[in-house]
């Protein structure tokens, strides 16, 4: 059952006891309140999920409690505790937007149900307004994998997801980490509740600990109504701490504590809150060597790298290549509304195939999205891929012949003929105004073929003595 923060509201001391000693006992996190003013002034936080309130006080009845708070916007869900006598108040109070009446005596058992109900009816509606919220992914986030590399990553998901440990994932930037964590939540037994992604880079560094423990109403300037905070919102669910490593070390702390202790402290609340969260957190940064430097917590590294999955760079995992961008072609069809998804020629597909991508899978479905906007006629080609992916490499100039080939001179046959080679290459893209595709057709070969010679011309030029 989930921790419910409730409020027992009652002018009788040993009623109050008595009801609180049962619900902490049963996991609930409990204030008292000994007449209708107190419970007021505690309500007015907003930190409080159920107030059991006595319908007969000497100062304000439970009627005025729930029309008062009502008015100052408290959403507190009402149990109302009445004597046979006062039923039909009871149901009037029902009217004003009580959830339910007991009478009294209270019975635990009876009380803890009703508690459930309302637990289950809270978490549907906090489901609802994280997924209004957030775009969690689905299956189509999934791309077959052809490398060993790849598969490792999917055999370590498939043994750490159906427990509850705590994951770090590592690995360079726009690798996949987010896909991996949601996987481990989508295999795990926690699939139908929350997954709520946070990425702890993008949040002010004074606000953070609001973001993620909640507050209460006026515990700082600007805080003009309660908020539940993340950890409370991913309750029975994963919470995916993305760059783990941008969390300042005063975070660190509290972070470490909730691992431990399993429970949170919203700002200007004097309740703890039980909760009940996964942890799956990941970097693209080296957490040792920032253990070691004093700039990261050595015990939550510790407790967060009990299970650490790396996941491999696209330079890893060459094998992976075509497919995926067969695979990410079709997604973004899917998202841009273009039927058939338009595919590359065999030039652009082996540029694709054959980049170091230093970002990796993100990079390549930026590229991706440009492409496939400029393709003509459902074909991308290499006109349609960034400048980036297609160097263009200067050389000396050509003796008598301004702006083209350079003169043979003296060095090795084997040089000699890569340096006219790559005259040739030049003067045939410029007697074509610059057309890589019809230079490459006037020399008889392929598109890739002539880009493949001018970047290695680049990468490794030849000797050659003047």
């Amino acid at each position: 059952m989930s921790s419910l923060q409730v409020l027992v509201v009652d002018d009788e001391p040993a009623i109050r006891q008595i009801i609180a000693a049962n619900l902490t006992r049963a996991g609930h996190s409990v204030a008292l309140a000994g007449g209708g003013h107190e419970a007021l002034k505690r309500l007015m936080k907003g930190d409080v999920d159920v107030a059991l309130c006595d319908l007969n006080m000497p100062d304000l009845t439970g009627i005025d409690v729930i029309r008062q708070a009502r008015s100052m916007g408290v959403e507190t869900t009402f149990i109302l505790m009445t004597a046979y006598s006062s039923v039909d108040t009871a149901i009037e109070a029902m009217k004003l937007g009580a959830f339910d009446y007991m009478i009294k005596p209270v019975r635990s058992e009876e009380l803890l149900q009703r508690l459930l109900q309302i637990g289950e009816l809270r978490g549907l509606k906090g489901e609802n307004d994280a997924l209004r919220k957030l775009v969690v992914g689905s299956g189509d986030d999934l791309c077959p994998s052809a490398s060993p590399a790849m598969r490792a990553v999917d055999r370590l998901v498939g043994k750490v997801a159906p427990t509850d440990s705590t994951v770090l994932i590592t690995g360079e930037s726009g690798t996949g980490k987010g896909v991996v964590a949601r996987r481990i939540h989508q295999q795990s037994q926690r699939a139908a509740q929350p997954f709520i992604p946070v990425n702890c880079g993008a949040i002010p560094e004074n606000l953070i600990e609001s973001e993620f423990f909640g507050h209460t109403k006026g515990a700082f300037t600007g805080a003009d109504k309660a908020r539940k905070g993340l950890f409370l919102e991913a309750d029975r669910g994963t919470i995916f701490l993305d760059e783990i490593g941008e969390l300042p070390l005063g975070l660190q702390v509290k972070l470490l504590h909730v691992l431990e202790a399993k429970e949170i402290r919203p700002l200007g609340s004097e309740q703890v809150r039980k909760v009940d969260v996964r942890i799956v957190a990941a970097t693209n940064r080296d957490l040792r060597t920032m253990a070691a430097e004093g700039r990261f917590r050595e015990d939550l590294y510790f407790r967060l790298s009990g299970f650490h999955i790396h996941v491999p760079s696209l330079r890893e995992r060459p094998d992976d290549l075509p497919a995926l961008v067969r695979f990410l072609l079709q997604r973004g069809a899917s998202r841009f509304g273009l039927t058939p998804a338009p595919q590359p020629d065999a030039e652009a597909e082996d540029i694709l195939v054959n980049h170091d991508w230093p970002g990796n899978v993100r990079e390549l479905e930026n590229v991706l999205h440009r492409a496939m906007i400029l393709a003509e006629d459902g074909r991308i080609t290499v006109a349609d891929l960034p400048p980036q992916l297609t160097p263009v490499v200067a050389a000396a100039p050509a003796a008598g012949v301004p702006g083209l080939a350079p003169p043979l001179i003296d060095g090795p046959l084997r040089d000699q003929v890569r340096h006219f080679e790559n005259s040739l290459i030049l003067r045939a893209i410029e007697d074509s105004g610059g057309d890589r595709r019809l230079a490459a057709q006037r020399l008889g070969i392929g598109l890739s073929s002539l880009y493949r010679k001018l970047e290695e011309f680049a990468n490794s030029p030849p000797t050659i003595a003047p």
